[in-house]
């Protein structure tokens, strides 16, 4: 998983998707491209990492990954004395304590905490191709907010 890389690492991406950018709505070099890309409906580099990341959580929830995914995965409902939790009706996902930032970036810890970020009503979607349109669309209006 590419998630919680450094902006160092992240930049030569992000240069590539700018830089393809540019062609499809004819502009030049010195233009910036974040108009374009909220016209042509595209996630940042980041975002398009965590839709990844939440696609393959919507998988593992819903039954469509490999058991060694949903393994590492626990349910807020599954925790003894927390099933009154809001956090157990919303099926969230337990994220496991670390010491260290250091990580944070881990599937078992990025995944589920990821997971709890986007909307139930998204988390709930029937079908896959839903879900995605959905969550892009969520990541879309949370990355652009600024902007928009």
């Amino acid at each position: 998983m590419l998630t919680g890389l450094l902006e160092s690492t992240t930049a030569p991406l992000r240069h590539v998707l700018n830089s393809t950018t540019r062609p499809v709505l004819g502009l030049r070099p010195q233009d910036h491209v974040t108009a374009a890309l909220i016209e042509l409906h595209w996630l940042q580099v980041v975002t398009r990492i965590e839709f990844k990341l939440s696609t393959l959580m919507y998988r593992s929830v819903t039954g469509n990954a490999p058991s060694y995914i949903k393994d590492m995965l626990l349910p807020a409902s599954g925790l003894h004395r927390q099933t009154q939790l809001q956090s157990a009706s919303n099926d969230d996902l337990v994220v496991p304590c670390i010491g260290l930032k250091f990580g944070e970036p881990a599937f078992s810890v990025a995944a589920p905490r990821l997971w709890n970020e986007v909307p139930y009503d998204v988390r709930k979607a029937s079908t896959l191709a839903t879900f995605k349109r959905h969550l892009k669309t969520f990541l879309f209006s949370e990355h652009y907010r600024t902007v928009l």
